[in-house]
């Protein structure tokens, strides 16, 4: 299963507990920048043990199929830096599949 998660654009406050609980699950998380991710999992305490991601523009291509195969098998979860990833967010190929 693919779930496509919004993470807060400046308010830390503005997470849902939706996020922290598909965070918490995932057996794959998909992020634009695994090292803004990770800080923002730090910053709200969430603990997994899903293997990280990163997703960006030179590797988009590679990394599609890869992500399509896991969300057959298990839960990926995919982020971008701010927001909820959309159309000119890396990630849009797999959102589109």
């Amino acid at each position: 299963m693919l779930l496509v998660a919004a993470t807060p654009i400046g308010n830390l406050d503005d997470h849902s507990p939706r996020l922290i609980e598909a965070l918490r699950s995932a057996d794959l998380i998909v992020a634009e920048d695994t090292r803004t991710t990770g800080q923002l999992m730090r910053l709200l305490g969430v603990d997994t043990r899903a293997v990280i991601m990163a997703l960006h523009e030179h590797n988009e291509l590679d990394v599609t199929e890869k992500v399509l195969s896991e969300a057959a098998r298990g839960q990926v979860v995919l982020v971008s830096d701010a927001g909820m990833p959309g159309l000119s967010d890396p990630g849009f190929p797999i959102v589109r599949a």
